[in-house]
């Protein structure tokens, strides 16, 4: 079992998070269909003909599209469960003490409003990106809560998504079966590649050249699965999960965790950029194991409808591996290994490293950004 004296930023560890979190439910409704679990990132409740589909997650740090993220994760979430998003609850925590350096990162115009409220400022930016994603969804913004928060060193969001599906048409990540192919939507890395080149622009231009930091940037524009997910769940998937911390690897133990089962990962087929691989090479980290929402880890027995629904919507997706009664390991090079359970994002592995260089370097600090790492979301 992890330290639990030693905890380092990110999720806890599958084993205390049974122990400490789930361990601590007890009470079960006969309503609720899936139940809290390890890999399962949303509810559901029956509702007779139709299931309701809930999840919630968080956005920490000062990010422009912070609003946004947050709108398009959750509803990834309750996408995952097949189910078609309908609204999200906001949540908006905002520092006590502002400065209008928390406000840059945010994207907030502060030219010729030396007068405005911070606080206004930054929460009228917020919720415009998050109704944005809103509109890009086809959902509403049902509800939520505003406040000014003491203590806090930067702004949080979270949002929880509504979402509905056929009783008969619910997905979930526990119900992968032996036989069952595994599909990767589009590849490893997705969101963490993005939240990198962000936060540490300057420094990567240093190293690589402008354009393939540029498109990493963009790589936000990749992050919704609410598409693909829709498309499986009509077509034969058992099996979904969004790929969010702990990356690919992450997500296929959580859904075989989930399931019961074992799972032979082909590591050389997973889709993995060009941009992405420059800056994980930059950083020395695995974007196999790299936050990557955007992605989505389909179980299913038969993969010919998925894989070609997806192609005619666009979206690239590949087998990268298959589940067997048990075992979980990892084919590379044609070498097997064991696929353990997640440990903390590589994304924190990253920022600690690069903190811990400007710390140590006789170089100018300004190329890094002013507060990285903080745009990361991170998310159970």
């Amino acid at each position: 079992m992890s330290d639990p004296s030693d905890l380092k930023s990110g999720k806890l560890p599958p084993e205390l998070l049974k122990t400490f979190v789930l361990g601590r439910i007890s009470t079960k409704r006969p309503e609720v269909i899936v139940h809290a679990g390890l890999g399962e990132d949303s509810a559901v409740i029956d509702f007779g003909e139709w299931a309701c589909v809930i999840s919630t997650d968080p956005i920490t740090g000062a990010r422009k599209d912070a609003g946004w993220l947050a709108v398009h994760v959750t509803c990834n979430d309750v996408a995952s469960n097949g189910a078609e998003p309908i609204g999200v609850l906001i949540t908006v925590l905002c520092p006590e003490k502002l400065d209008r350096d928390l406000l840059l990162p945010l994207g907030v115009d502060l030219s010729g409003k030396e007068r405005a409220s911070l606080h206004l400022l930054m929460i009228e930016r917020i919720m415009g990106d998050a109704a944005r994603a809103a509109s890009e969804l086809g959902i509403e913004i049902l509800g939520g809560h505003t406040e000014i928060t003491p203590g806090l060193p930067q702004p949080i969001i979270s949002a929880t998504a509504i979402g509905k599906a056929p009783r008969n048409r619910v997905i979930t990540s526990s119900g992968a079966n032996p036989g069952d192919l595994l599909i990767l939507t589009k590849g490893a890395g997705i969101e963490g590649t993005a939240i990198l080149a962000s936060d540490f622009e300057r420094l990567l231009k240093g190293a690589l050249r402008p354009d393939v930091v540029e498109g990493a940037k963009r790589f936000t524009e990749r992050i919704s699965v609410v598409k693909e997910g829709l498309i499986a769940s009509k077509n034969g998937a058992s099996a979904m999960h969004d790929v969010t911390e702990g990356g690919v690897l992450g997500a296929i133990y959580e859904m075989a965790e989930a399931s019961g089962v074992g799972v032979e990962v082909w590591v050389d087929r997973i889709p993995v950029a060009a941009e992405t691989k420059e800056i994980c090479d930059f950083f020395s980290i695995d974007p196999m194991k790299l936050i990557s929402s955007g992605s989505m880890l389909i179980s299913a027995p038969k993969t010919d409808p998925i894989l070609s629904l997806l192609k005619k919507e666009g979206i690239e997706a590949s087998i990268i591996g298959r589940v067997v009664p048990e075992g979980r390991v990892l084919i590379k090079n044609g070498n097997k290994e064991t696929l353990y359970p997640p440990e903390s994002d590589e994304l924190w592995k990253a920022v600690s490293g690069a903190l811990a260089s400007r710390e140590s370097s006789t170089h100018d600090s300004s190329t890094f950004e002013s507060v990285p790492g903080q745009s990361y979301a991170g998310r159970e």
